[in-house]
Order: structure tokens, then C-alpha cells, then sequence
């Protein structure tokens, strides 16, 4: 009896690419760094795109461009920020395209692979994060803006021995450390199921058994593609809608 040998690639490859250039420093230059520049670049490339066709009907570039800006804006912005938040629309409007673009290049073929798929993207994004809503919590509300948002009012003195503590560690650091896990996990994870159900078509396809069963692989792998792409844009709308939500409670003095 003959049996179906599948050889699935060893974790390592899966998420250590080889260095193109500076390998051995911690400067090294590889296809993570690669995809996230062209992810920024493609960000770039759109909004001067749309930027310079200015037309009065906006069409193609430009309508895609104020749609998804509109989206964002009465989906984002002013449901977690209110009236407050106009200034930030720009900032979160470029923060969810850069997330969606490093996401998508899971589903490009030669590429392959999330950017956020590596915890070197997703973190730097929610330490980014992080100090901004410091930054502007300090600037809106003083240095009272720490206290106002690890001591609720009209809470018992007795009740903030725990409260105070448990506000400190949820504000200044899980939501920094939830921010890039949630990313990095869901992108990984969907990295890796479409990673299984590649090798199993390919190790259908070169056995006889291929006719019967590649189908079935086939069919799941073509159904998370589709499914990946939505997920790139669900995950760029989640990391952006708590980061106006972040930037919002800071803004309002944690009573929004």
C-alpha cells in the first residue's frame, strides 16, 4: 500500500528569510524589509496619485481615495474620536492603507507573505501608537492626563488600591502589547493555513490519488485566499479603529 508523503516546510522557513544584504548585523536587509517599503511606497504612490488628479467628479484613483477616506472617517474617526478627531483623519487614513498593504502582500504571488506576519512590523506600529496617545494625553490634559486616566472619579478610596494598578497595566502596556499580538497572530495564523493547504494540493496533484481528493484542497486553498484578503482589511480596520479610540480617550480625558 502506497501512502501519501507530504512534506510540510520546517517552521523556520516559514519565518526566517535569509539576509539580501548586511546579513550578520542587526541592520540586515531581507524580504520582510522589502515587502513593508513597498507597502509604504505603494501608500505613498496612491495618495499622490489621487492627490494630483484633484478633479471636480472625482473619478478611478481619486474616487477609490475620498471613498476610502470617507469610510474611515465616518466609520473611524468620528464614531471613536468625535468632532475632535478631524485633525487625525489624515494619520489614520495612511495607517490603515500601510497595515492593509503589508497584509495583502499575503495573497501576491513571488511575495507570499504578511509583513505582519513577523512581530518586527506589528510592534513598532503599536509602540508608535502607544507614545502618541501619551504624547497627546500630556499635551491635551498636562501631566494630570496620568492621573485621570488611572483614577476614576467618584471611586472609593479603598477600591483604588486595586483599581490604580490594574488602570496602569492595561493603559500603558497591554493595550501596546494587545495591539501587535492581535495583528501579528491573526496574520501569522492565516499565513499558516494557507501554507497547509498549498503543500497538500501540490502533494495531491503528483499522486494518482490527485484526481479524487486535489479538488477538495484546492477548493479550501482558493476559499482562504479569498477569505485572507478580507481579513487584511478586517485587521487594518481593528489596529486603526483602537488607535482612534487610544488617541480619543486621550483627547477627552478617558471620559470618551
Amino acid at each position: 500500500m502506497q501512502y501519501l508523503a507530504i512534506n510540510f516546510p520546517p517552521i523556520s522557513e516559514v519565518l526566517n528569510w535569509r539576509p539580501i544584504f548586511l546579513g550578520g548585523s542587526s541592520f540586515a536587509f531581507n524580504k520582510i524589509a522589502v515587502i513593508t517599503m513597498l507597502a509604504a511606497l505603494m501608500t505613498l504612490v496612491l495618495f499622490l496619485v489621487a492627490g494630483r488628479q484633484n478633479q471636480l467628479v472625482p473619478r478611478g484613483v481619486q474616487n477609490f481615495v475620498e471613498a476610502a477616506m470617507d469610510f474611515i472617517d465616518n466609520s473611524i474617526v468620528r464614531d471613536a474620536m468625535g468632532p475632535d478627531g478631524a485633525p487625525w483623519a489624515p494619520y489614520l487614513t495612511g495607517l490603515f492603507f500601510f497595515i492593509f498593504f503589508s497584509n495583502l502582500f499575503e495573497v501576491i504571488p513571488f511575495f507570499q507573505m504578511p509583513a505582519t506576519a513577523r512581530m518586527a512590523v506589528p510592534a513598532p506600529l503599536a509602540i508608535a501608537v502607544w507614545v502618541t496617545f501619551i504624547v497627546v494625553g500630556i499635551k491635551k490634559q498636562g501631566f494630570k492626563y496620568f492621573r485621570n486616566t488611572v483614577v476614576p472619579s467618584g471611586v472609593p478610596g479603598g477600591v483604588l488600591i486595586i483599581l490604580v494598578p490594574i488602570e496602569i497595566l492595561s493603559t500603558f502596556f497591554v493595550r501596546p502589547f494587545a495591539l501587535a499580538i492581535r495583528l501579528f497572530g491573526n496574520m501569522l495564523a492565516g499565513h499558516l493555513l494557507l501554507i497547509t493547504f498549498t503543500v497538500l494540493s501540490e502533494a495531491l496533484f503528483v499522486k494518482s490519488i490527485g484526481l479524487v481528493l486535489l479538488p477538495l484542497p484546492f477548493a479550501m486553498l482558493t476559499a482562504l485566499t479569498g477569505y485572507e484578503i478580507f481579513v487584511a482589511g478586517l485587521q487594518a480596520f481593528i489596529f486603526t479603529t483602537l488607535t482612534a479610540v487610544y488617541i480619543g480617550d486621550s483627547l477627552h480625558g478617558g471620559s470618551h
